[in-house]
């Protein structure tokens, strides 16, 4: 990696997590320049604009958070032992994988109606989620631990939306006890699939 890129990827680090805590517009090139102690031409050099820099930031957090899932499920054999994992993963959403919270809920809820890069971005993300949700509850039931008329796309939408719900829910309150009875439910409906 050349100084260049190792400066850009240093300049996106610090900047990502600003942008998924203070938002996109809420986030100046002051509070950047605060964060890496560089100067404004200098972050310049390396980012067109404040939203070319914030574009990068939101492909980092949600590759951060994509990766922190990857790591934790992988330690997992079962379908069932995977989706109990991730559900765990999100039992406490003020306790946040990625500072700031869920990037896809955050950036997404900025940008649906003001910035279709953005908005764009986080679809991607929210289609792969349910793809990968859907894609173990597949493999439980190609290896016989589901029941084989289970709909794994359907269910796999909507633990991903009370998931998401759960966690907005729980980031506003600032508690977590409605996740706690949505982790429960799903935990329920998962396990009444199982043979």
């Amino acid at each position: 990696m050349s100084k260049g890129e190792e400066t850009k990827r240093f300049i996106i680090e610090k900047a990502a997590p600003l942008f998924n805590t203070k938002g996109i517009v809420g986030t100046a090139m002051s509070d950047i320049m605060e964060a890496t102690k560089l100067s404004k031409g200098s972050l310049y050099v390396h980012f067109e604009n404040k939203d070319i820099l914030a574009a990068s930031a939101v492909d980092y957090n949600m590759e951060l958070l994509t990766n922190i899932l990857n790591k934790r499920l992988s330690q997992y054999q079962t379908s069932k032992e995977k989706l109990f994992a991730y559900i765990d993963l999100f039992v406490d959403p003020n306790e946040s994988l990625v500072i700031g919270g869920c990037p896809m809920l955050n950036f997404g809820t900025e940008a649906d109606d003001t910035n279709e890069i953005i908005k764009n971005k986080v679809n991607k993300l929210i289609t792969k989620s349910q793809k990968f949700l859907s894609d173990i509850i597949k493999q439980g039931i190609e290896n016989k631990e589901f029941k084989s008329d289970w709909d794994n796309e359907e269910f796999a939408t909507i633990m991903f939306a009370m998931m998401e719900g759960g966690i907005l829910i729980s980031r506003v309150s600032g508690s977590k006890d409605k996740m706690r009875i949505i982790n429960a439910n799903l935990k329920k409906m998962i396990t009444a699939q199982t043979l």
